[in-house]
């Protein structure tokens, strides 16, 4: 039986051996396109290419692909282990020809690919093409049907909708029709029961798709109607995880040797067995083993978990995979990271990155992990509260109270159904389906762009940036767009030659001037889409085809160059400080600072900034060359270049040397010519971000001149406060240790008033129905008082009692509520209830807490003695 590593080799030797160049993975985190957070398909890392503004790296080239997907069809994250062929990250298998062949050899090649060297049974594939589309004014591929005809037989070829044989990229963009290869996993007494071509695209788990053709021959515009493109592209794509299912004779896509080893070591791990059945408790192995790989890749390509945009998307993977195995192996402590050098190991030959930054990767998720372990704890306390309110509820716990345990908790519905359902309560799924509904709405509108189609003047297919060498070019408009985001109208114009940065690589994009003879139009932010360089501006031109003159903002750039230059001086030093270990893990760089992101498992030291700070200030005075040169990429990695994972590098790359005994970095941002032009450099702050990451913001030049005589200043005034010592550290010492015995004095005092009040409280007890009642309004200073005497009462009341304590300070009421658990279960009221449905509206304010102690806050202290009132009334 062939390996998945094998097969995924055979696919790959098959397509060199048709005159394709093999190229490695992109990274699974997309950058530079704002329509994707993370790679998809294969297509994406040739989206550029496919559009027409970057020239392919070959006209053949094949490739296996880690993509990743959580939404769309049969990619919600909820199903992903529920069924047996689905994941989150998948490899993706694809072969392209960038106008050179098309349907012919496509359809010979898979055919020959799939029967000659996988010796796939010929009678269990059937093919589907498209039939064309009356509405859309498609025709039917009738090209791709012949080409099938050469080597299957005319019924296991299937008419295909628009829905399953025409791929678009988009709403707008390149597009065409596919053919997709299906095959028949069924048993042969299953076969003969039921006709396999009835069960293509019915969702049979053992009738699956395993390759699309896509042939890209149109270009949609905003308006729906199609083009031709003058060149037309395949764009082929063959999901590894069911290839090796269907060569390994399996029926699942977890029972291959892509997922056995993490299933197999979870069982190890946790003394549970994996029978591959549907039970909860399987699948929880499934989406562990699934969820690993999503998580580990895309954190060991620079995606750290985190609370927005792609960083959410990890952290709810992660979380997912911990609600398995905490609800359904009984496993209550982090767990994945003690997969993760066994699958590194595994793709070590395909992926390497993962093995690269094992330790940091390990230290990511466990930490994670660990977090989101206690925020479970809490969900789980919070769980409790809502069925003693469901109760009161007709048994049903409220559907936004179930979203609040889903998006703050990390609770996924079906868990708060099943601990519902095991207390004989129900969950109100209308309710909950309805505040999901609003949040994708709301994350929907906000992230929403409208962009017209482009209007071209001048076809052409690639900018000419000429910003490393110069700050304004003699230019014109080769096509614009109008956009509208967030309610503003903008325009996105594309120039034929440029000298704007776009946003890349940390570093933000540059601002200026478009200028005629008649008008100047400014522009607010230059950024790259799919390779595009593309300036942002409020107005179009009067005219636009007049010739500009586009000025970038020198001052603001000159800043923006030193901050970069100087963010490569600060990275050599951080390894040589802190050790090799240093890796960028993100950077930003602007005019008025930089902000550097990296590996590093401990708090940076105030000696080891220093030291930092020093080296990065020697290598300015040096006043050392920035050399930038464009060599080969594997030459430029020998002379010792280091490389950032997650970043998309071509055969050229572009490398700053700042002394090649100090720094050699592969970098495509703008650099100063020396050194000694970043003037003098700062650390400003140091703190942790993620896990295992580390982040120093700092400055050089007038922004750092800047930063330091803001610091003298304040060093002024506070010496000016403590009336200019001469030895300022002592004498703040000596103030904090006053300040220190002041405040122990200060609790002395009242822990002594709290004892004297308590006394004179207890005595005035009285009984209300079986019920001990103390209300009273007390003379305190701070709000917190009346808390702690609460507690200090608790230690002296049994059974029944309720305590109603008010204080009036500085003209607010403040009240704290003490009640028995015995008082709870025979009233069927808490504390909390009282605070915020008896106290807060009388004293026209607000509170809560628990169930035994609550307190609250007002604005109307005239009322006070109406609380005492409203209370015993209750009894």
């Amino acid at each position: 039986m062939l390996t998945s590593a094998e097969i995924r080799q055979q696919f790959l030797d098959f397509f060199a051996s048709k005159g394709h160049k093999i190229v490695p993975s992109a990274p699974i985190v997309l950058k530079n396109d704002p329509t994707l957070l993370f790679t998809n398909a294969g297509m994406n890392q040739f989206k550029d290419v496919f559009l027409g503004i970057a020239p392919p790296a070959a006209p053949r080239v094949a490739d296996t692909q880690k993509c990743l997907r959580v939404s769309g069809k049969h990619n919600d994250l909820e199903e992903v282990g529920v069924d047996t062929y689905h994941h989150t990250m998948f490899e993706m298998l694809g072969n392209w020809s960038f106008g050179d062949y098309f349907k012919t050899e496509a359809i010979a090649w898979s055919w020959e690919l799939l029967t000659e060297v996988y010796k796939i049974d010929k009678d269990r594939l059937y093919v589907t093409v498209f039939k064309g589309d009356e509405a859309e004014g498609l025709p039917e591929d009738v090209e791709a049907k012949a080409e099938w005809s050469k080597w299957i037989s005319p019924e296991r070829i299937l008419p295909g909708n628009k829905k399953d044989n025409f791929w678009e990229m988009g709403d707008t963009g390149p597009c065409g029709p596919c053919t997709e290869i299906h095959i028949d996993c069924r048993s042969n007494e299953e076969r003969q029961t039921t006709d396999g071509k009835l069960l293509v695209n019915k969702d049979h788990p053992q009738v699956i798709e395993i390759w699309n053709n896509v042939f890209i021959q149109y270009n949609r515009l905003k308006n729906g109607k199609l083009e031709p493109l003058p060149a037309k592209h395949v764009d082929t794509g063959m999901g590894l995880e069911r290839l090796v299912r269907v060569l390994q004779n399996k029926n699942s896509n977890y029972d291959t040797d892509l997922f056995t080893p993490t299933i197999q070591l979870t069982e190890k791990i946790t003394h549970q067995q994996y029978n591959n059945t549907q039970s909860k408790q399987d699948i929880a192995f499934r989406v562990i083993a699934d969820h690993i790989r999503a998580i580990g890749f895309t954190i060991a390509d620079g995606q750290l978990p985190s609370n927005n945009g792609a960083g959410y998307v990890i952290r709810r993977i992660l979380r997912r995979a911990v609600r398995y195995y905490f609800s359904y192996l009984q496993y209550k402590q982090p767990l994945l990271f003690q997969l993760l050098p066994s699958l590194a190991k595994q793709f070590e030959n395909v992926f390497p990155e993962l093995q690269q930054q094992i330790d940091f990767v390990v230290k990511v998720i466990k930490e994670e992990e660990e977090a989101f372990l206690r925020t479970l704890d809490k969900g789980l306390k919070k769980m409790d509260e809502l069925m003693q309110q469901a109760q009161k509820n007709n048994a049903v716990v409220d559907g936004k109270n179930a979203f609040e345990l889903f998006d703050t908790y990390g609770f996924p519905i079906d868990l708060t159904k099943l601990i519902a359902a095991e207390n004989n309560l129900q969950v109100d799924d209308a309710g909950f389906e309805a505040e999901m509904q609003q949040q994708k709405n709301r994350s929907r509108a906000a992230a929403t762009v409208d962009a017209d189609d482009w209007v071209v003047l001048q076809p052409q297919a690639f900018t000419e940036f000429v910003g490393y060498d110069t700050f304004n070019i003699e230019t014109q408009i080769v096509q614009y767009r109008k956009i509208k985001t967030k309610g503003k109208n903008a325009y996105q114009i594309v120039l034929n030659a440029t000298p704007f940065y776009a946003e890349s690589g940390g570093q933000v994009g540059d601002t200026g001037w478009l200028q005629s003879e008649n008008e100047s139009i400014a522009v607010m932010d230059t950024r790259k889409e799919n390779n595009q360089i593309i300036q942002f501006t409020e107005t179009l031109p009067t005219n636009i085809h007049a010739n500009f003159t586009a000025n970038i903002d020198v001052e603001r750039r000159k800043a923006i160059m030193a901050h970069h230059t100087a963010t490569h001086l600060l990275h050599a030093a951080l390894r040589k400080v802190l050790g090799t270990h240093v890796a960028q893990k993100g950077s930003l760089v602007n005019e008025q600072n930089l902000r550097f992101d990296f590996s590093h498992f401990a708090k940076v030291t105030p000696e080891e900034l220093n030291t930092i700070a020093a080296l990065v200030n020697e290598k300015i005075r040096s006043n050392i060359p920035v050399v930038i040169k464009t060599l080969p990429k594997e030459e430029a990695l020998q002379l010792g270049a280091m490389a950032l994972f997650g970043e998309k590098y071509g055969d050229l790359v572009r490398v700053v040397i700042i002394d090649p005994n100090y720094s050699i970095e592969l970098c495509g941002g703008t650099h100063v010519a020396n050194t000694g032009e970043l003037g003098l450099f700062t650390i400003q702050h140091e703190t942790a971000v993620a896990a295992g990451v580390r982040r120093i913001e700092a400055a050089c030049g007038i922004a750092s001149e800047k930063w330091v005589m803001n610091q003298l200043e304040q060093l002024q005034q506070a010496k000016t406060l403590l009336k200019n010592p001469k030895d300022l550290s002592k004498a703040i010492e000596q103030h904090i240790e006053e300040n220190t015995q002041l405040k122990k004095q200060l609790s002395y005092l009242e822990q002594k008033n709290i004892d004297q009040i308590e006394a004179s409280l207890l005595q005035q007890a009285i009984t209300v129905n079986g019920t001990t009642f103390i209300g009273q309004q007390v003379e305190v200073l701070q709000p917190d008082m009346l808390k702690k005497i609460c507690l200090q009462l608790k230690n002296k009341l049994t059974d029944l009692y309720v305590v109603v304590l008010a204080a009036n300070i500085a003209g607010k009421p403040f009240v704290g509520i003490l009640v028995s658990e015995s008082w709870i279960q025979q009233k069927q009221m808490d504390a909390n209830h009282l605070i915020k449905i008896q106290i807060a509206p009388i004293i026209k304010g607000s509170g809560g807490g628990q169930k035994t102690l609550a307190t609250a806050g007002g604005q109307d202290a005239s009322n006070i003695p109406n609380i005492f009132t409203a209370v015993q009334a209750v009894l």
